[in-house]
C-alpha cells in the first residue's frame, strides 16, 4: 500500500479518535498560548505590584497575584513557554542521541549491541529524577543543564525501544530482498528499516513530552531548574506551597495549566497510537 494511502488512513482513523481530538486541541491551545506570550499576557511577569500583595482573584487579576504582587495569569501564560521548551528539547535530545544508538544496536548487533546495552542498562538502573537531579546538580541550576539532564534521562526508552523496533523489522521478506538487490546497509537502514520504525516513535514521543513537563516542573520546584525571577510552574509551585491556606490561588492555577498540559499530550500519544494501529482500522 501506498506512502500517500497509509497516511490518508491514519488522518481519517485519528479524526474518529475522540480522546485524540481533545489531546489535539489541549496541545495546540498550549502552544498557541506559548507563541503569544508576549501579546496574551495583561502585565510583565517579572513587575512587582506591592500595592497588590497576594491579591485574590479579580478582574484586574483573573487569577490573582503572588507574594510580591506578581500578576499569576501572566506568569502561567510565560511559563507555558518553559515547560514547552522544556518538554520538546528533551525529547529532541532523547531523539539525537538514542535514534542511532538503537538503530546501530538493533541492526549491527554482536558486539556492538553488547556494548551499547550495558551502558545503557547501568542508566537505567538509577531511578529517573534522581538521575535528572545529579546531571543539574553536577551542571549546576540552570535551564539549559536541566533540559539537558532530562533528555539523558530520556535516551535509554528510545534507544531500546528503536532496538526492539528494528530487530522486528530487519528480519522482513522486504528488507531480505532489498539485500539481495544490492542495497547496502546504509539504504536498508534509511529506506526501508528507520520508516517502518516511526510509529511507536511517534507515541513514545507524545508520551515522554508529558513526563519531561513532569520533571522539569520537579525540578524547578526544588530549585534546581529554572531560575527565578524566569516565570515557570514548577517555581510558582514551590511558591505557593507556603500559602496553601492564605492564598490557594498561588499554587492551584500553575498546578491545573501542568494538569491540562500532560493530559493533553497523553491524549495525543493516546490518539496517535489508536491512529497508527493497524488492528483498529476500519
Amino acid at each position: 500500500m501506498a506512502a500517500a494511502s497509509l497516511t490518508a488512513i491514519a488522518l481519517a482513523q485519528f479524526r474518529r479518535s475522540h480522546v485524540g481530538r481533545v489531546g489535539l486541541a489541549l496541545v495546540a491551545g498550549f502552544l498557541l498560548l506559548a507563541a503569544g506570550a508576549p501579546w496574551l499576557a495583561p502585565y510583565d511577569p517579572i513587575a512587582a505590584d506591592f500595592a497588590s500583595v497576594l491579591a485574590p482573584p479579580s478582574r484586574a487579576h483573573p487569577f490573582g497575584t503572588d507574594d510580591i504582587g506578581r500578576d499569576i495569569l501572566s506568569r502561567v501564560v510565560h511559563g507555558s513557554r518553559v515547560s514547552l521548551q522544556a518538554g520538546l528539547f528533551t525529547v529532541a535530545v532523547a531523539l539525537v542521541v538514542g535514534l542511532p544508538l538503537g538503530l546501530v544496536a538493533g541492526f549491527v548487533g554482536g558486539r556492538a549491541d553488547n556494548l551499547i546495552m550495558r551502558a545503557i542498562e547501568v542508566i537505567l538502573s538509577f531511578p529517573t529524577l534522581v538521575l535528572a537531579l545529579g546531571i543539574t546538580a553536577i551542571l549546576g541550576p540552570k535551564l539549559v543543564h536541566a533540559l539537558f539532564a532530562i533528555g539523558i534521562v530520556f535516551v535509554p526508552h528510545f534507544a531500546r525501544l528503536i532496538r526492539a523496533q528494528v530487530l522486528s523489522v530487519k528480519e522482513h521478506d522486504f528488507v531480505a530482498a532489498a539485500r539481495a538487490l544490492g542495497a547496502s546497509d546504509l539504504r536498508l537502514v534509511r529506506r526501508h528499516v528507520l520508516p517502518n520504525c516511526l510509529a511507536p516513535l511517534l507515541v513514545q514521543s507524545s508520551f515522554s513530552v508529558s513526563f519531561a513537563i513532569l520533571t522539569e516542573a520537579a525540578l524547578s520546584f526544588l530549585g534546581l531548574g529554572t531560575q527565578p525571577p524566569t516565570p515557570s510552574w514548577g517555581i510558582m509551585l514551590a511558591t505557593g506551597r507556603g500559602y496553601l491556606e492564605q492564598a490557594p490561588w498561588l499554587g492551584a492555577f500553575p498546578g491545573l495549566a501542568i494538569f491540562l498540559t500532560v493530559l493533553g499530550f497523553n491524549l495525543l500519544g493516546d490518539g496517535i497510537r489508536d491512529a497508527l494501529d493497524p488492528r483498529l482500522r476500519l
